[in-house]
């Protein structure tokens, strides 16, 4: 078995190369505007023809502004240039409609020079004439393919091509692994993290709100465990996001919080918490997600200030006491490892299982120590309890009058069950059934003796006289 071949798409911004992804893919994975440069990290992807496996890469565009340090499309070219190392097969797309330009003769004569298998791609081209696609043999590189991505037209010929000496046996690379969310305000440092935790510069890190667009899935291992690290764009307060390349960047990162296993909250410590943070952590919280806090920026700090965010942090942050804070600098890699097993311990909490029967003793213990108010002068009793789910785990009380159980009660039975099960980092749900009587739908069945007294009882109530009004 041999592991899976890589294919990187390449080319300028704005050619396609995000539509032919998901297309590829059969997703939606990467984020696709009629805008130049909207992606800017590579983006991984698993892709199936004809019983074949490989990976693709979404890259950002290169060719046309790769001059001038400090530029972001620097980075970006860099980033599509490591892609370009790590492929065993290239498609080079080039826009139809554009016609060829003098990046696309530099591009095509730096793939000349790597050896490895190129595919050209003229996409887009609807409306436009065979001829104006035939000036792209001028590169060199063989015959284009022509293609239209948004509508799926000739992408079947080019995978076809593409999978033909790949292996139908592969081995499966395990791209699966513990999904961690990195979310947060612009700017707060996630990328930073996500390299700092991967150990390369695998995502644009540049200093200005708004780098990060689309939701970067990265799979890597480490100490024989795997991950995928979704690096997100910052989320900025609704009344402020006015772009509509950024409402869709805001919409992928909380789809990546709901797809995420552990979500880590990025908190700037230069800037102190303001309330963008608790509703980032509402967000995990909704979503019912592990959660690990990191506030980064921590060195280079006074101790004054220090305090003063520790202070915050018990005051603000106190409805989440279970959850794990960590005080890192990502950019210094200080603390970031001490972050590892946090995400490991709320993973488990997420995913506990424990027997009906110790559930329910656990309740009973509960109750015996603090039972439950009256309600209509009669006491709520509660019954037996058993798992109803994972990741936030669920925790399903049945008794009657559950109905009434006043917030603080339920309070204290959630407190009991995360103390009993050490619960740290996760959510905890408790749910209450009303149990319900079984015959309260059933008509009751008569016997020939009830039947009989039933029509004395009305004979006697028809024929009785009633008394006189004064």
């Amino acid at each position: 078995m041999s592991i899976k071949p890589v294919v990187a798409l390449i080319g300028r911004p704005n050619v396609g190369k995000s539509t032919i992804f998901n297309q590829m893919t059969n997703s939606r994975q990467a984020l696709v505007a009629d805008l130049s440069g909207l992606t800017r990290d590579r983006q991984y992807g698993d892709a199936t023809y004809n019983e074949k496996s490989f990976v693709v890469i979404d890259t950002g565009g290169i060719g046309e502004a790769d001059e001038g340090l400090g530029n972001i499309d620097d980075y970006m070219a860099a980033q599509s240039h490591t892609a370009i190392h790590e492929a065993d097969i290239l498609v080079f797309v080039v826009d139809a409609r554009a016609g060829m330009i003098g990046a696309d003769a530099e591009i095509a004569r730096q793939l000349h020079t790597l050896g490895k298998p190129v595919f050209l791609v003229a996409n887009k081209i609807d409306g436009v004439h065979e001829a104006a696609i035939g000036e792209f043999y001028a590169l060199g590189l063989g015959e284009p393919y022509p293609m239209a991505a948004s509508h799926g037209r000739g992408l079947m010929d080019l995978l076809e091509d593409i999978t033909q000496d790949m292996p139908e046996d592969v081995e499966e690379s395990n791209q699966d692994g513990l999904k961690l969310a990195i979310i947060g305000r612009p700017n707060v440092g996630k990328s930073t993290l996500v390299n700092r935790m991967l150990g390369e510069d695998r995502v644009v890190v540049f200093d200005m709100p708004g780098t990060t667009r689309d939701s970067v899935y990265i799979p890597f291992e480490r100490n024989g465990k795997n991950y995928v690290l979704i690096d997100t764009a910052g989320v900025r307060r609704r009344g402020r996001i006015e772009e509509k390349v950024e409402k869709f960047s805001v919409i992928k990162a909380l789809q990546a919080i709901k797809d995420a296993n552990v979500v880590i909250v990025v908190i700037d410590a230069q800037e102190g918490i303001v309330d963008q943070d608790l509703h980032m952590l509402g967000y995990a919280l909704d979503a019912g997600r592990a959660i690990v806090i990191a506030i980064n920026k921590w060195d280079g700090l006074s101790d004054d200030k220090k305090d003063m965010i520790r202070f915050e942090l018990d005051r603000r942050f106190n409805f989440v006491s279970y959850v794990k804070v960590h005080f890192i600098s990502a950019l210094h890699g200080t603390n970031v490892g001490n972050l590892y097993p946090s995400i490991h311990r709320a993973y488990e909490s997420s995913m506990f299982k424990v027997s009906t029967n110790r559930l329910t003793q656990i309740l009973e213990d509960a109750v015996a120590a603090h039972p439950p108010p009256m309600s209509g002068g009669r006491r709520i009793k509660l019954r037996y309890a058993h798992l109803g789910g994972h990741n936030p785990p669920v925790v399903v009380i049945h008794g009657n009058q559950t109905g009434s159980l006043p917030k603080s009660y339920q309070r204290y039975l959630e407190n009991e069950f995360r103390a009993v099960f050490k619960l740290e980092g996760t959510p905890l749900k408790v749910e209450f059934k009303m149990n319900k009587n079984p015959y309260a739908d059933k008509k009751p069945v008569l016997t020939k003796g009830s039947k009989y007294k039933n029509r004395l009882l009305t004979r006697e109530t028809k024929y009785t006289k009633r008394p006189k009004k004064n």
